[in-house]
């Protein structure tokens, strides 16, 4: 999430009453949750096993529960709850605002697209041109779609990520500022489900085609040209390289990478990383000629249990 015009660190925490430590003339451009930061943004961190990775990130200020010493032109801003006051930046920065309307009247429409009955359309939500959005889908704010985009019934584009801290009496929720990305020729089946970035956008790149009860997590990035067979389930931050195929009721963790060209068949469970170019079976996922195998030679256990 961007914030136009950039912020002076002092005033920013003045706004959640945050100590400040090293550089007081910092400048903020930016909020970013840790995988998605770049210089000038704001990084929280609240749990000792983070504290390294968010203060050696791009983050040009690290929003702390703990003092620790500051990076060299880096900003330190110390609270006891990160994740409140982070949430309390994005609702100042970026307030919600809710539409009334089926059709927003800041929403751009383009050209020859069909907006079929039953269909929200949030704020400041981009269509292009020569798109079909079937009925009863829902397109939350500042999504954006690109031309010749097909959403068939009862989508759902840019809802809440699923990101919670857990506390000893419930569940706080993180604030998604981010939006969603549907790039060119792309075609989501019925009842796909895509959450928009916590704090950046969720891509769906060119050409991809994504079959019904299709669900993708927040800040995952897909490629161009994918293939992703019904019931396929992707948790957040997440890449997907070009020409990946899923097929059906595939699942994904957060934070893998599944590399240019691979395929996944049916039912498997993705935990690490994949490299592309490979078909790959099984939960856990491996190589899947070698999951096969070792499939055979369970079926013998019985008969090498009876010779015994």
């Amino acid at each position: 999430m961007k914030i136009n015009p950039p912020q002076k660190i002092k005033d920013i925490a003045a706004l959640i009453n945050a100590k400040i430590e090293g550089n007081t003339q910092q400048l903020v451009s930016g909020l970013n949750e840790i995988h998605k930061v770049e210089i000038g943004d704001i990084v929280f961190v609240d749990h000792p096993k983070y504290y390294e990775k968010a203060l050696q990130s791009k983050a040009t200020t690290i929003l702390i529960n703990k003092e620790v010493a500051c990076p060299e032109g880096k900003t330190l801003l110390i609270s006891d709850d990160p994740f409140r006051d982070y949430n309390k930046l994005v609702n100042h920065f970026l307030p919600e605002q809710y539409s009334s309307q089926n059709i927003s009247n800041t929403a751009i429409i383009g050209k020859n697209t069909l907006i079929m009955p039953g269909v929200i359309i949030g704020n400041y939500v981009k269509i292009g041109n020569n798109c079909i959005i079937h009925p009863n889908t829902t397109i939350y704010a500042y999504s954006e779609i690109g031309n010749n985009v097909t959403i068939h019934a009862n989508c759902v584009i840019g809802a809440d990520a699923f990101y919670y801290k857990r506390r000893a009496e419930k569940f706080d929720k993180m604030i998604s500022c981010g939006n969603v990305i549907i790039q060119d020729e792309v075609e989501l089946g019925a009842m796909c489900t895509i959450d928009k970035g916590v704090s950046g956008s969720t891509v769906i790149g060119k050409g991809s085609k994504l079959d019904n009860h299709v669900h993708v997590g927040h800040d995952t990035v897909i490629g161009e040209m994918c293939l992703f067979a019904a019931q396929v389930g992707i948790a957040g931050v997440v890449t997907v390289e070009d020409n990946v195929t899923l097929w059906g009721q595939v699942g994904v963790v957060s934070n893998v990478t599944i590399g240019k060209g691979a395929v996944v068949l049916g039912q498997s469970g993705v935990s690490k990383s994949l490299e592309g170019h490979k078909t790959y079976f099984g939960s856990p996922v491996a190589e899947a000629r070698e999951k096969m195998k070792e499939l055979a030679l369970i079926k013998k256990i019985p008969i090498l249990l009876e010779r015994l």
